[in-house]
């Protein structure tokens, strides 16, 4: 069995690399490596639907299967990053029903989508971290910020998480967002 590794949404902004594509950056929850997955703009727009806890007037297709699997007791129990094949990332969905576990292939940016509505644990294996993830500098001399930005508005707090993301800033753009989600 492979060693998986648990990682966290740090970001979702647009691609460098790839013009009308976004990225949506996963770091590792124990760990300072990063991994970038480059997504289209509807995948992006569906991960930040759900990241922002926004209720559209009518279930977006995401929100849709969330409420299938509620409405016939279907739990995800967790997402894995299972496979890098040519440059794709591959997902798994770990589901249970009445105490079944059932594995399905999913896109990993539908996966992370869903994932994000369920609050459900993001994983991937080892292999994979170790042959894309970016390792980020342990930062030891960082200042906390959570001084600063507890007495910034919510609507500055805002603009400075877009500048942070336009910068590829993710240390910075996770302490904002955490600070947004603390008033949440």
């Amino acid at each position: 069995m492979e060693h998986k590794v648990e990682l966290e949404i740090i970001a979702l902004s647009h691609s460098i690399t790839q013009t009308n594509s976004y990225a949506v950056v996963l770091g590792e929850r124990k760990g300072n490596r990063r991994m970038p997955i480059i997504i289209g703009p509807f995948e992006a727009q569906a991960i930040a639907a759900a990241l922002e806890r926004m209720q559209p007037a009518r279930p977006l297709t995401h929100d849709l299967l969330r409420n299938l699997c509620f409405e016939f007791s279907v739990e995800l129990k967790e997402v894995v990053i299972s496979n890098l094949v040519e440059g794709v990332f591959h997902a798994t969905l770990i589901c249970e029903r009445l105490g079944e576990i059932s594995h399905i292939d999913a896109r990993t940016s539908d996966a992370i989508a869903l994932a994000a509505r369920f609050e459900c644990p993001i994983y991937v294996y080892d292999f994979i971290i170790e042959q894309v993830g970016i390792e980020m500098e342990e930062k030891s001399h960082t200042p906390n910020h959570s001084s600063e930005y507890t007495r910034t508005s919510i609507e500055k707090l805002n603009e400075m998480l877009m500048q942070a993301i336009d910068k590829e800033d993710y240390e910075s753009a996770a302490r904002i967002r955490d600070e947004i989600n603390k008033r949440s």
